[in-house]
C-alpha cells in the first residue's frame, strides 16, 4: 500500500512575496545584463556574475516563501550541499545564457539555447532545493508537471532575454518600460517554475520522526525573508550606480565627440569632420566609377562687417549663413572650416551643370540681407570648385578648390570659378620658392652687391647703397623683386634685414681695413621699423665692428616715413639720436605732408627713378624734379636723384642741382670685392675717380 502524500498548502500572501521577491530578482539581473557587449571584459564578467547571483537570490528567496506554508512532519533542516547545488545552478544556467549571447553575432539559434540554459538553471533549482528536504521514504515526481515547469521556465526566459537585449544599452522611458515588463515576466516565470516545481512533487505525509517545521526551518525562511531582498537591494544599488557612472562617461565621451567635430559658433561639422567624409565618398565613388564636387565658399566683406559693427554681430552673421546653407543643402555635406570659410561636398555623381547651378544658389542665398539685431546686413560670397577626379588626387582637392576660390577673388568676387591646372602652377612654384628662401641664410646663399653714387658737381664717387641679393642654388641669381616681397608676406624680412645691418657693417670695416673709407646706404622696410629694438641692433652692429654711426646711412620709403604711426615715428628719431644718415628714398610717388616732411630728422632725399626716366621726354617730369630739388634746398636736405641711365638725364640733373647721382650711367651693382678692385686698382666699369677723403687711415670710433 503506497504510503499517502501531502496536499500543498498554498498561501495567497506568501505566492504574492515570492513573485515580488522573484521579479526583484529578475529586474537586478536584467538590469546588469543588458549592454553587456558596450563594456570592458573585466566589467562584463563583474555584471555576469552579479546578474547570476541575483536570479539566485531571487529564486531561491521564492522557493522558500512558496514552501512556507505548509509544515512538513520530521524534516528538522536542509542538505546544506544539495541547497548550494539549488543556488549553484540557477548561478550556472544564468552565466550560460549570458556568454551564449555575448559570444558572437545575435541570432534565433544563440537567443534559443540561452533561453534553455537559464531556464534548465531555473526549473533545476526548485527540484535540488526540495531534494534538499532528505528524509525516508523519499518525494515521488510527476514527470508530466517538471517537463511542464523547464518548458514555461525556457519559454519565459527566453521572452525576457528578447526583451532586454545584451548588445546595446536601453534609453528613455522606452527602454526603461521594456526593462520592467522583462522584470515582471522573468519574475513570475521564475516563482511559477518554482510552483510547478513544488506542486510535482509528492511528498510523504510522514518523511520520518520529529517535530512538524514549516518550510523545514525557521533560520532558512528568516533569512529568505530579510537577507534575500536586502542582497537584491544592494545589488541593485550597485547596478544603479554603474549605470550611472557608465551613463555619466558616455555622455562625456559623446559631449568630447560632438566638440571635436562640431564647429562651435554654426554648430555644423568642422574641418576634421568633413575630411573624414570626405575620404569616405572618395572611396565609395571610386568603387562606382563617380565623382565628387567640392565648393569652397567665402565670405566677401566679412572683415568689414567686424570692424564696422563689431565680432558679436560678424559671428551672428556666419551663423546666419551657415543656417542658409545648411536648410539649403539638406542632402549634402556642409562645414564651416575656417573664420568665414565653409565646405560643401557634392555626391551622386554631379555634372557641371548642376554644379554650377548649386553654386549659384549658394551665391544667391548668402547675397540676401541678415536682420542682426534689428540691423540689414548685406555680404556676397565667392566660390572656388573642384571635381574629383578630374581635377586631381583626393589630398589635391582641397587645395585645388582654394585656389579657385583665390581666381574668383581675384575677378571682383561675388561669383563661383571650377579650377584650372594654371591656377597653381604659379603658386607651387611660389611655396618652392619660399621653402628655399627659408634656409637661404643658414646656407650663407645671400650677398650684398654694392652701386656707387656719384657727387654731381664733381663726377667723383662717395659712397655706395648696398643692395641684397640671392644666390640660389638650382635657379641662379633671383630678383629682390621676387624674394622681397615673398619675405614680408611670410615674416622672414626682419631676419634678412638684420643679415643685411650686419653684412653692411662688417663690409665697411673690411674696406676699412683695406684703406677705402666707404659711406654705405641700407634700406630699412616697413616691417623692420616696427621691431621697437631696431636702433639697438644698429648699434651692436656697429660696436662689433667698431664704427661710428656716420657712415652708415638708412633708406626710408616715402610712404613709410610720412605713416602717421607713432611707433615707427619713435623709431625713426631714435635712429636719427645715433648721427645716422637718413633718407627718404622714392620721393615723390608718395603723399608727402610738408609739415611732416619739415619736422622728419632726414639729411636726404632720393628722387624716384620713375621722373628721373621721364625727364628727356616730359615737361612735367622736369618740372616736378626742378620743384623737388627747390623743395629739399629749402628744407636743407640733400638731393640724390637714382635711376640715371643717359648724359642728358645727368646733365638736366646737374643743372637742377642735384647733389648725387645713381645709376648703370655709371655702375651698375657689384660685389663689394669688385669695388674695391675698382677704388683701388681704378679698374671699374667707367673711369670714375674715388673722392680722396673715401682713402686714409682706419681710426677705432666709439658709439654711444
Amino acid at each position: 500500500m503506497s504510503p499517502p502524500f501531502l496536499v500543498w498548502g498554498l498561501r495567497a500572501e506568501l505566492l504574492t512575496g515570492a513573485v515580488c521577491v522573484g521579479v526583484l530578482g529578475a529586474y537586478v539581473a536584467l538590469r546588469l545584463m543588458r549592454g553587456l557587449v558596450t563594456v570592458g571584459i573585466g566589467a562584463r564578467w563583474r555584471r555576469m556574475a552579479c546578474a547570476g547571483l541575483a536570479l539566485a537570490v531571487g529564486g531561491g528567496s521564492a522557493h522558500v516563501l512558496v514552501i512556507s506554508g505548509e509544515s512538513l512532519p520530521g524534516v528538522s533542516g536542509h542538505d546544506a550541499a544539495m541547497l548550494g547545488a539549488a543556488f549553484v545552478a540557477t548561478l550556472v544556467g544564468a552565466l550560460a545564457a549570458q556568454i551564449l549571447l555575448v559570444g558572437g553575432v545575435r541570432s534565433p539559434a544563440r537567443l534559443i539555447a540561452a533561453a534553455l540554459a537559464l531556464g534548465t538553471g531555473l526549473s533545476a533549482s526548485p527540484w535540488l532545493a526540495l531534494l534538499a528536504l532528505g528524509g525516508e521514504p523519499g518525494i515521488a515526481w510527476r514527470g508530466t508537471g517538471l517537463a511542464a515547469a523547464w518548458m514555461l521556465a525556457c519559454v519565459g526566459a527566453g521572452a525576457a532575454l528578447l526583451l532586454v537585449p545584451v548588445s546595446s544599452r536601453m534609453q528613455g522611458s522606452g527602454g526603461r518600460k521594456q526593462l520592467v515588463q522583462a522584470a515582471i515576466l522573468l519574475g513570475v516565470t521564475l516563482a511559477g517554475t518554482d510552483l510547478a516545481v513544488i506542486i510535482s512533487a509528492r511528498v510523504p505525509v510522514a518523511l520520518g520522526a520529529g517535530p512538524a517545521t514549516p518550510g523545514g526551518s525557521d533560520w532558512l525562511t528568516l533569512l529568505t525573508l530579510f537577507g534575500g531582498p536586502a542582497l537584491l537591494a544592494l545589488l541593485l544599488l550597485v547596478a544603479m550606480l554603474e549605470d550611472r557612472f557608465r551613463d555619466l562617461v558616455a555622455n562625456a565621451r559623446d559631449e568630447l565627440q560632438r566638440a571635436t567635430y562640431t564647429d562651435t559658433l554654426t554648430s555644423l561639422p568642422n574641418r576634421l569632420l568633413f575630411e573624414e567624409r570626405l575620404k569616405r565618398a572618395a572611396h565609395r565613388a571610386d568603387r562606382g566609377q563617380r565623382r565628387l564636387a567640392l565648393l569652397f565658399v567665402n565670405v566677401d566683406g566679412l572683415k568689414g562687417v567686424n570692424e564696422l559693427f563689431g565680432q558679436n554681430t560678424g559671428d551672428a552673421l556666419l551663423r546666419a549663413i551657415g543656417q542658409r546653407l545648411q536648410a539649403l543643402c539638406v542632402r549634402e555635406l556642409v562645414a564651416r572650416v575656417g573664420g568665414d570659410e565653409f565646405l560643401l561636398l557634392l555626391e551622386d555623381n554631379p555634372t557641371v551643370a548642376e554644379v554650377s547651378q548649386r553654386a549659384a544658389q549658394l551665391l544667391e542665398a548668402i547675397a540676401r540681407p541678415c536682420s542682426i539685431n534689428r540691423r540689414d546686413v548685406v555680404v556676397s560670397a565667392s566660390i572656388g570648385i573642384s571635381v574629383y577626379p578630374e581635377h586631381g588626387s583626393l589630398a589635391r582637392l582641397v587645395p585645388h578648390a582654394a585656389a579657385a576660390l583665390h581666381a574668383a577673388k581675384d575677378m571682383g568676387g561675388a561669383t563661383y570659378c571650377f579650377f584650372e591646372a594654371s591656377m597653381v602652377t604659379g603658386k607651387r612654384e611660389e611655396i618652392e620658392l619660399l621653402r628655399d628662401l627659408r634656409s637661404a641664410l643658414e646656407n650663407n646663399e645671400f650677398e650684398l652687391y654694392y652701386q656707387p653714387k656719384i657727387h654731381a658737381p664733381s663726377g667723383q664717387i662717395t659712397g655706395a647703397e648696398a643692395l641684397l641679393r640671392w644666390h640660389h642654388p638650382r635657379r641662379g641669381m633671383i630678383s629682390p623683386l621676387v624674394f622681397i616681397p615673398l619675405a614680408e608676406q611670410n615674416g622672414l624680412i626682419n631676419a634678412m634685414g638684420n643679415w643685411v645691418i650686419e653684412d653692411a657693417c662688417r663690409q665697411i670695416r673690411a674696406w676699412r681695413m683695406q684703406g677705402l673709407r666707404m659711406r654705405v646706404a641700407i634700406n630699412l622696410s616697413m616691417h623692420q621699423l616696427r621691431q621697437p629694438d631696431l636702433a639697438a641692433r644698429i648699434v651692436a652692429a656697429l660696436k662689433r665692428n667698431r664704427l661710428e654711426p656716420r657712415v652708415l646711412t638708412c633708406e626710408i620709403t616715402e610712404s613709410i616715413a610720412m605713416d602717421d604711426n607713432q611707433g615707427t615715428l619713435t623709431v625713426i628719431k631714435q635712429l636719427a639720436a645715433l648721427n645716422l644718415h637718413l633718407s627718404i628714398d622714392d620721393f615723390g610717388t608718395g603723399y608727402s605732408n610738408l609739415s611732416c616732411l619739415r619736422k622728419l630728422p632726414a639729411t636726404e632725399i632720393k628722387i624716384d627713378r620713375g621722373f628721373v626716366l621721364d625727364l628727356e621726354t616730359s615737361g612735367d617730369a622736369r618740372a616736378i624734379v626742378d620743384a623737388v630739388v627747390k623743395l629739399a634746398q629749402a628744407l636743407g636736405l640733400k638731393v640724390v636723384a637714382e635711376g640715371v641711365e643717359t648724359e642728358r638725364q645727368q646733365h638736366l640733373l646737374s643743372q637742377f642741382g642735384c647733389e648725387e647721382l645713381q645709376g648703370y650711367l655709371f655702375a651698375r651693382p657689384m660685389s663689394a670685392q669688385a669695388l674695391a678692385h675698382w677704388a683701388m686698382n681704378h679698374e671699374g666699369p667707367r673711369s670714375l675717380a674715388f673722392r680722396p677723403s673715401l682713402f686714409g687711415e682706419t681710426k677705432t670710433f666709439d658709439v654711444t
